[in-house]
């Protein structure tokens, strides 16, 4: 779970920001998809960040990395 703040635009959008992730900011026409959007983009973050974090794994035979759901 996560926290997000909702600013209402200035151009009438509503702007989906999740403090919690650096860069992870959404936007919709109204709440409810500022709401979807965000959800979406704080998924695709968390991804990223894990794309990474496995790119630089070691290639020691000793650790072996593990997909954990949650």
């Amino acid at each position: 779970m996560f926290h997000v703040i909702l600013t209402h635009a200035e151009d009438g959008w509503i702007v989906a920001e999740c403090p919690a992730l650096p860069g992870c900011v959404s936007q919709g026409r109204d709440e409810q998809e500022a709401l979807d959007n965000v959800k979406e983009a704080i998924t695709a973050w968390l991804w990223a960040e894990d794309q990474k974090a496995v790119a630089g794994c070691s290639e020691d035979p000793a650790q072996q990395p593990v997909l954990v759901a949650v």
